[in-house]
């Protein structure tokens, strides 16, 4: 599927910064109790500067007027806030909650991320941030199903609902998308001459991306520039059952090094 070059914003890193983590693919959600507790403590206690959440945080976010007072989602809220007050907190949306308003992230102190984001560090090194869902180009029915919940007149029909109405749209959405999965077997890869070309488009060096559920650093790979490439990608959260797994992705500003850290480590 021929994909077109999104539009690349960019962000200078505070001078104040000296440890920045990122995180993706939490899918919090009020049944997983243990995600939530370990996500709360890691927000609320971590020795970084800076958070970079590359979406997906919710499993799913039909509008901010889900935002109830005792609800999972006002609890959510509640931890972000917090954060937010005693560091910088970036939300980028993810395919599952691409319906969080600018309005909650304001009133949560959140700054909005846009997808993708060129951080620049010490106005020199160059990280590309994404999601990653937009890298998937081999799932066209995905691209395709994206490009129409994107659309603002698909939301604006979509938030007129009421909001129980919008809740049963997104559990049926969300069963359908884990059938499909189940049925090919597998979740969708980026693809990496794309992801390549990102990188050469920006003049980053580094793309840290989430979705695919495939956490690792993939082997640097050498430019036409002798440049060495890397692409990082974050892991999901599930902290319940035997396929426990979270990890903090730390980038030290000093000296460009970036490793995995289990959440309750980060502090």
């Amino acid at each position: 599927m021929t994909t077109a070059i999104p539009l690349f914003a960019e962000l200078s890193a505070q001078a104040r910064w000296r440890k920045i983590d990122f995180i993706s693919d939490l899918h919090l959600k009020a049944e997983e109790d243990e995600t939530f507790r370990a996500w709360k403590y890691y927000m609320l206690n971590t020795s970084a500067d800076a958070v970079f959440i590359l979406g997906d945080l919710f499993e799913t976010w039909v509008g901010d007027d889900c935002v109830l007072p005792g609800s999972f989602e006002a609890n959510c809220g509640d931890v972000l806030r917090a954060a937010g007050a005693a560091r910088d907190v970036y939300f980028m949306s993810g395919n599952r909650d691409f319906l969080v308003g600018t309005n909650f992230l304001r009133r949560h102190n959140v700054k909005a991320l846009a997808d993708p984001t060129v951080l620049i560090l010490n106005h020199e090194r160059r990280y590309l941030l994404t999601h990653g869902d937009q890298l998937c180009t081999g799932d066209v029915s995905y691209q395709q199903f994206r490009a129409q919940v994107r659309s603002t007149r698909w939301q604006k029909t979509f938030l007129a609902r009421p909001l129980a109405a919008r809740q049963e749209m997104a559990r049926q959405m969300r069963a359908r998308s884990q059938q499909r999965q189940t049925a090919a077997g597998m979740r969708a890869d980026a693809d990496l001459p794309l992801a390549y070309q990102w990188l050469a488009k920006t003049k980053a060096t580094v793309l840290i991306h989430g979705h695919t559920h495939r956490p690792g650093l993939r082997e640097p790979s050498i430019d036409t520039q002798g440049r060495s490439l890397m692409i990082a990608v974050l892991t999901d959260w599930h902290i319940a059952g035997p396929d426990r797994r979270a990890e903090v992705l730390r980038l030290s500003v000093a000296d460009g090094r970036l490793r995995g850290l289990p959440p309750a480590d980060a502090v």
